[in-house]
């Protein structure tokens, strides 16, 4: 028995001649590429050629970065979002506190929450010029009708985002203007209550509304687009960008290349330019604003993000029960009409000139949006009372801001203006005065005020307008103190002798020296020559027709009236004030106390 003889090609096609069998040309082995220890173990190589070696028909264009620029903004809000989720405290008493101190504490965290809220207009913009680009280029029609609509779907879902995202921050804006969407899905027939309790955790807003956004914000959402644009890209790949409509296919094949380097560098170089695009706006405008801690007790004039200020526009026009119709009829039919765009569109021909209807009817989606949010800014512009109010929120979200700096109480949100005793009682006055009392810009209407404006209550200013018509509505004239006080008639100067004499009553530490103590000595001289003495004694001891003017806007005085106004020091048989002695701790009578004695320091 011989041993095997070792194989051969030579040997072997030798052998296959002599047996007259065909014999085929004798060739090396292939030779194979040198394969690292990651690549032979993933294949990674194999997948980046799969990514960059697609080819683009009609050559590499800038007209199609924006489906990049889009994947890219998208990333910048995941990463972004999670540097936010790590300091983020989804619950109603310390949201506003996490996102304040986000804001103003954390090194760099104003950028970070800047690029967020930069990233979700970016994202609304790079949709509305990503679907005008496809609608241009007919990349809607057969066979990428899937991709046209898993990209509205997608398109939907951002909106989502930016819906649940409004309310995370847990402040004035995004509390008020959230509640206007779920009411109006509340209003949708037969499931809208049922919708809207299921959203917002209950037949109110409160914690459990905060942690149903924040889970669908971070987890449902997200996990939702990813899918789709999984979807999105995988039939996108299948069948490669839509060429320009101008190129006849020997032109598409003869200019086609691959997607690296041509068109990876011009996404690149987009992506750069929007990167620092972002940041640089980001920067000047130093992020985003934060309102105030969220207060359903209190007032706000609301306005949505300007994505949604079309919508809100909108509603001005179809009031009543046509609310609902303009709410989510209107809307829900556009959606329906773009996403039925491919199966009424279904000419073979991408040249626009021979679409013109549908690209029209699309287009006037847009500008039909555009308009109504230029209408609805105008109109804020030219509404004074709105101005008011954003100054006003504006003032309330900077004092918030500096109060949180010291620290939020653990009742959270509203509970940082303990922080402030003056601010603690203004919101004090705000509960319980305002029914009666204007204050400053709160309180009733002048037709609904039942007592005097105490906005800069004891002030020169207000003792001024006081003496010289005491049964105004801005004073007594509403009260049971009505005709029994004459109007003092006096020349300026006496005028403001007497006034300066009454407003250095309040000073604890008696009548001032220096340039006024004349004119308080002429004041006080005028108060015996015109009688007042004989209805108003100033010991702070004696009852008489009128209060006792002793110490008159001093904290001991202030104390007093608001304990007991029946008192005969003070109104008597003529209060129509509640006895707040009994109705307030010492600590609110002391904040009270507080922020009266400051209004008459003002002007």
């Amino acid at each position: 028995m011989s041993a095997e003889k070792p194989s051969d090609p030579a040997y072997d096609s030798t052998l296959r001649q002599r047996n007259g069998q065909a014999t085929e040309p004798v060739s090396e082995p292939p030779a194979t590429e040198p394969r690292g220890f990651f690549d032979s173990r993933t294949g990674y190589r194999q997948l980046l050629r799969h990514l960059l070696d697609e080819p683009v028909r009609g050559g590499a264009s800038f007209a199609y970065v924006f489906g990049s620029l889009l994947l890219f903004v998208l990333c910048n809000q995941a990463l972004t979002g999670v540097l936010l989720m790590a300091f983020y405290a989804p619950s109603a008493t310390d949201a506003w506190a996490s996102v304040a101190y986000i804001q103003d504490q954390v090194q760099l965290g104003w950028f970070i929450r800047g690029m967020h809220s930069a990233g979700a207009s970016v994202m609304m913009l790079g949709m509305c010029a990503h679907m005008l680009q496809v609608l241009i280029y007919g990349a809607y029609k057969k066979p990428r009708e899937l991709n046209w609509l898993s990209g509205l779907f997608l398109v939907t879902l951002v909106f989502g985002f930016a819906l649940t995202g409004y309310l995370l921050p847990w402040d004035q804006k995004g509390y008020w203007a959230t509640q206007v969407a779920t009411t109006l899905i509340g209003s949708i027939p037969l499931c809208g209550s049922l919708l809207q309790q299921l959203l917002q955790g209950g037949p109110t807003y409160g914690n459990l509304t905060l942690t149903h956004f924040y889970a669908l914000h971070v987890f449902v959402l997200p996990v939702v687009v990813l899918v789709l644009i999984a979807i999105h890209l995988w039939v996108f790949r299948r069948h490669g960008v839509t060429p320009r409509w101008n190129q006849s296919p020997k032109d598409l094949e003869r200019t086609a290349e691959p997607f690296w380097p041509g068109q990876a560098t011009r996404d690149l170089l987009a992506i750069a330019a929007l990167l620092t695009f972002l940041a640089v706006w980001v920067i000047r405008t130093h992020g985003v604003d934060l309102a105030a801690p969220a207060d359903p007790a209190s007032r706000y004039d609301a306005r949505p993000e300007w994505y949604f200020l079309p919508l809100y526009q909108l509603l001005k026009y179809f009031p009543g029960p046509l609310e609902l119709l303009a709410a989510l009829g209107i809307p829900s039919l556009i959606g329906l009409l773009l996403a039925a765009l491919p199966f009424i569109d279904r000419s073979e021909s991408t040249q626009p000139r021979r679409r013109l209807l549908p690209i029209l009817l699309a287009l006037s989606v847009p500008l039909g949006l555009l308009v109504l949010g230029v209408v609805a800014r105008s109109q804020d512009l030219q509404n004074p009372v709105h101005i008011k109010h954003l100054y006003e929120a504006h003032d309330q979200a900077q004092l918030a801001r500096r109060l949180a700096l010291q620290g939020v109480p653990v009742a959270g949100g509203v509970a940082v203006y303990q922080n402030d005793p003056l601010e603690q009682g203004r919101l004090l006055i705000a509960e319980h005065c305002t029914t009666c009392h204007a204050v400053g810009k709160s309180g009733p209407a002048e037709a609904d005020q039942k007592g005097p404006d105490l906005a800069n209550w004891g002030s020169r200013s207000w003792l001024r307008g006081f003496l010289q018509n005491p049964d105004s509505p801005h004073y007594y004239g509403k009260t049971k103190l009505a005709t029994t006080m004459k109007a003092v008639q006096l020349a300026a100067e006496p005028m403001t002798d007497l006034v300066e004499y009454l407003h250095s009553l309040g000073n604890d530490t008696g009548p001032r020296s220096g340039t006024d103590a004349a004119r308080i000595q002429r004041g006080e001289v005028l108060f015996t020559d015109l009688n007042c003495d004989i209805c108003h004694e100033r010991d702070g001891k004696t009852p008489g027709q009128g209060p006792n003017l002793g110490g008159y806007g001093q904290a001991t005085w202030i104390r007093g009236l608001l304990q007991d106004p029946a008192s005969p020091l003070y109104f008597g048989e003529k209060n129509d004030m509640p006895l707040f002695g009994k109705k307030l701790s010492k600590t609110e009578l002391e904040r009270l106390t507080l922020y009266l004695r400051e209004q008459r320091l003002n002007p």
